[in-house]
């Protein structure tokens, strides 16, 4: 049985109970620093496995392979498949949860409680356990028990009104609300556990969809919420400031510029595109001016970008002190030697796709590094290793089990 050994988290265990993709990023966090983590899934498996396309990208090419979307969410995982309807299969997660420091669920407010899984008894198995729940809504309040996924608490956090065309469209996120929330549940597993490293006594953690997309929008919605009034989206043709703006290059590419000091960085600017009549024409001279005329500029910054290739405009802008930075695609990451020093991309050697790159914990710890090592697993992959080596069960154990339905 293949163990995450490197990490500052080595030698936590962890239990998750989670599907899609809201609390299999905070688990598959803690396994990238280092904790030992086991999914715990149905006989039939997350329903993350049946998932086979996102944004029209799907995993057919690959035999062998059934979900992109489960592989990428829940890497650095050891798997056990129970039926957790059956009450040996209940007793299987109790007795890992004596033996756990973690267990983390994001099933509806009553599911847990009906499988002997909820925090009331799990805690009186283990009073040191930290009990890590997502909700859609939070635990309180009338809507605590509906139904959620990351677009639901998108909406209701007010974030699909963040970018987008200045018409009155919601703009999709894609997901950020799960993956936003996954961060933070995993934050605040990590305080829970140093809580118990001072006073060995374990808590409940929980979070949602709806508070994590509201504190991932805290300083936009903070001044609309002090000033009273909606912070209104801009088209890129319509922004007060063309220093914080994109423009498309002669080969159909893009640059950002990220200068909100548009007073300082104006003449060196017009100084770099060798456009000194921008400088001192008075429409553009000064903050307020730019402000006034802003279609004016932006018509005309956008003419002068198009006469050259984002290679020409990187010869040129990279020997400047602009903040400035090409826009870049998925598949251009890998070529990005920035990435790739800093290792935000590993090369990996998946048992079905074969040489890949994975997206590596952005972090780095001089003492105890973390490191990409494992596939996610396939269904019930580790429920015998699991249950000999951590549980003490038997090879005729096992055999009834699987007679009675319990586990695979």
């Amino acid at each position: 049985m293949q163990k995450n050994h490197q990490g500052p988290l080595s030698g936590i265990k962890v239990l998750d109970w989670t599907m899609w993709q809201f609390g299999p990023v905070s688990t598959m966090m803690l396994a990238d620093l280092g904790a030992e983590v086991i999914k715990i899934e149905s006989l039939d498996g997350d329903h993350g496995r049946q998932f086979g396309q996102v944004s029209g990208v799907g995993s057919d090419a690959y035999e062998g392979l059934s979900s992109n979307y489960f592989e990428v969410l829940n890497r650095q995982k050891l798997g056990i498949a129970i039926n957790l309807k059956h009450e040996k299969g209940q007793q299987i997660v109790q007795a890992l949860v004596k033996q756990s420091d973690v267990f983390v669920q994001n099933f509806r407010q009553g599911v847990a409680e009906r499988l002997g899984l909820g925090w009331e008894h799990l805690r009186d198995i283990n009073p040191q356990l930290i009990y890590g729940s997502a909700t859609g809504y939070g635990p309180n309040g009338d809507d605590s028990k509906k139904p959620a996924f990351a677009l639901t608490g998108e909406a209701r956090s007010g974030s699909l009104w963040w970018g987008g065309p200045e018409d009155e469209t919601p703009y999709n996120l894609h997901g950020v609300a799960d993956q936003i929330a996954g961060i933070m549940l995993s934050h605040g597993i990590l305080a829970g556990l140093v809580y118990k490293e001072r006073t060995n006594m374990g808590q409940k953690v929980e979070t949602s969809h709806l508070g994590s997309m509201m504190w991932l929008g805290m300083m936009r919605d903070g001044i609309g919420l002090l000033e009273g009034q909606e912070l209104k989206r801009q088209h890129r043709s319509n922004m007060n400031n063309p220093l914080w703006n994109t423009y498309k290059t002669k080969d159909e590419k893009w640059i950002a510029f990220s200068m909100s000091q548009g007073e300082r960085y104006w003449p060196i600017f017009c100084d770099v595109l060798e456009r000194s009549e921008l400088k001192s024409d008075p429409k553009f001279s000064t903050s307020e001016a730019r402000q006034e005329n802003k279609h004016i500029v932006i018509s005309a910054l956008d003419e002068i970008f198009e006469g050259k290739t984002l290679a020409e405009w990187e010869t040129i802008l990279t020997k400047s002190d602009l903040i400035w930075e090409r826009v870049q695609a998925t598949l251009d990451l890998p070529n990005d030697p920035q990435v790739l020093e800093n290792k935000y991309l590993v090369p990996f050697d998946h048992a079905v796709i074969g040489e890949s790159m994975w997206h590596q914990l952005p972090l780095t710890f001089d003492k105890t590094p973390v490191d990409t090592k494992k596939m996610a697993p396939s269904l019930g992959e580790n429920t015998e290793e699991i249950l000999i080596e951590r549980l003490d069960y038997s090879w005729d154990d096992i055999s009834s089990l699987q007679s009675e339905g319990v586990i695979l």
